[in-house]
């Protein structure tokens, strides 16, 4: 009897935990996780990076700041309005920065493909590891990313999952080969297929050749083979010589290799960014300006707009996007939103309807999703422009928004969330006026 009980209890957590994976991909418009083997999904073939079409995929994106401005979304948008195909996301895992969840991750999954963006998520409190008093160790990110891997499963065509931000400070003992082929060995166990994106250690620009020398051995740990070089050009990437040496010492051996980070301006050495644009296209590999927005008041050069306003370009942000080789004259979108199979075709709520407005409040409803009822949830949102203010959630399709005021034009959507965490596009917008108060 105890047998059959623990038989039974066995049996019910595995097809609840089959529900739940199938509920989440299926809410997320995503295919299901690959199979071992599976090809399908952004990939390395032949040491370029490669979409599930087989189609190369040059990323041409900003690094966002979502763990220290989660509210900023409108930069999403604003972003792929720039002209980029991919943003790069830093996130925080508890050590020096706030803690970002599943949750987190999937509603920044969800942005990325609602704005039709290949997303690079980074665990960035590994910075400086060694100096960095703060800063967490490779094996702690590799946790993060076995903790949010439910918001991830069947993702594999739109994230990349940049292990751990740039591992190692300055110093003398750095086991930084190890550490990283370790990293990618346990994450390939339980069954992560997307593709892997390393960082060079040093703060990220590789001054002592680190990844370069062990660039071969890391790429051997990963069974998949799917594993991308990220360097940060910052400190001595000073010229053209420089840059380029790095670079093809990369692509002459068939390594992946991206830029995750540059600027025109840098506090330790003055990077050539000029030098490293024109490289980048002339070895077609990718590239992140940092950054959107945000920087402390110290590192303000760094912003490419002002205050997170996409009319308000900075000198540094007017050259990374219109000027030669910036993102609107060397970006194409990923095939997998060309072809009409992202999450832009998936459909949000439908049928939204406004009714029973007043100088106050307005009434608005929509098509329930159908399937499990109780595992959605609604948020009504406002939207002025790629700006958007959360209103109400709930459980129902139907909802009051009051606090309006009068003689006021509106304009609503709706988002649906499952509870692990997906969100589904967005609806179609619907508009209100309000009368006058009497």
């Amino acid at each position: 009897m105890i047998v059959k009980v623990v038989i039974v209890r066995a049996v019910l957590a595995a097809l609840l935990a089959a529900l739940l994976v199938a509920v989440a991909a299926g809410f997320a418009g995503a295919p299901p996780a690959r199979a071992a083997g599976d090809t399908a999904g952004i990939r390395v073939r032949d040491g370029r990076l490669v979409e599930a079409t087989g189609s190369d995929l040059v990323l041409r994106g900003v690094n966002h700041d979502f763990m220290s401005y989660p509210d900023e979304n409108g930069a999403f948008a604003a972003i792929k309005a720039a002209g980029a195909n991919a943003v790069r996301i830093p996130l925080g895992i508890g050590h020096r920065w706030r803690a970002d969840d599943s949750h987190d991750v999937a509603t920044v999954v969800g942005l990325c493909r609602q704005n039709r963006l290949v997303c690079v998520l980074d665990a960035h409190d590994t910075t400086g590891f060694g100096e960095e008093r703060t800063a967490a160790t490779i094996a702690q990110a590799v946790r993060f990313w076995l903790d949010v891997r439910p918001a991830l499963i069947g993702q594999e065509d739109y994230a990349i999952i940049n292990i751990a931000n740039e591992p190692f400070g300055n110093g003398t003992t750095m086991p930084w080969a190890a550490q990283t082929a370790d990293a990618i060995r346990q994450l390939r166990a339980p069954g992560y297929r997307h593709t892997l994106m390393v960082n060079a250690p040093r703060w990220g620009p590789d001054e002592s050749f680190v990844m370069g020398d062990n660039a071969n051995r890391v790429l051997a740990a990963d069974p998949t083979g799917n594993t991308v070089f990220d360097i940060h050009m910052y400190g001595q990437f000073t010229t053209a010589s420089k840059v380029n040496a790095y670079l093809g010492a990369f692509t002459s051996r068939r390594l992946p290799i991206v830029i995750g980070e540059f600027a025109a301006e840098h506090r330790w050495g003055n990077p050539d960014e000029d030098a490293i644009m024109a490289a980048a296209q002339a070895y077609q590999v990718g590239y992140f300006g940092w950054s959107w927005s945000g920087n402390d008041p110290q590192d303000s050069y760094l912003d490419l707009v002002d205050r997170f306003d996409p009319g308000s370009r900075t000198p540094w942000g007017q050259r990374f996007i219109n000027g030669p080789n910036g993102l609107h004259t060397a970006t194409r979108e990923a095939t997998i939103y060309r072809r009409g199979t992202g999450a832009a075709q998936a459909k949000g709520p439908q049928r939204v309807t406004v009714s029973d407005v007043t100088s106050r409040s307005v009434h608005l409803s929509w098509q329930r999703r159908p399937g499990i009822a109780w595992w959605t949830t609604y948020r009504v949102v406002s939207v002025n422009g790629a700006a958007e203010t959360q209103l109400r959630t709930t459980d129902t399709s139907t909802v009051t928004v009051s606090g309006l005021n009068p003689s006021t034009e509106y304009t609503f959507a709706v988002y649906a969330r499952n509870r692990v965490g997906h969100r589904s596009p967005r609806s179609a917008l619907v508009t209100a006026v309000t009368p006058p108060s009497r």
